[in-house]
């Protein structure tokens, strides 16, 4: 499983590096409330579905959701649906925030 840092995606975006998705795997409440900027939201309960019929399984995916345990699940899920790049973003929302990334919502 790739592990890639917050700061990276952080940077990929700013400089406009194209082929990757961001996909939020928490409930569409608290989704709405706050997320990465750009975020797909897809519950974890659909996730599978879902992506087979919205994401291309060979384009980067960053994957987050309320905890690290969550995370870790819905990256090994992807994986196992046939994703090639399923990047999980330790600490979520709120380490994305403390690098100063871009968030959107309610709440943002």
């Amino acid at each position: 499983m790739l592990q890639r840092e917050i700061q990276e995606l952080k940077s990929r975006l700013e400089w406009g590096q194209p082929a990757l998705t961001i996909v939020d795997v928490r409930d569409r409440h608290t989704y709405n409330h706050g997320h990465i900027m750009g975020a797909v939201p897809i519950p974890m309960e659909d996730l599978v579905n879902r992506a087979k019929t919205c994401l291309n399984q060979h384009r980067d995916i960053y994957i987050y959701g309320d905890s690290d345990e969550e995370t870790s699940r819905a990256a090994r899920t992807l994986q196992s649906a046939g994703f090639d790049s399923v990047c999980e973003l330790k600490g979520g929302l709120n380490a994305w925030k403390n690098v100063g990334g871009a968030t959107e919502g309610v709440d943002a």
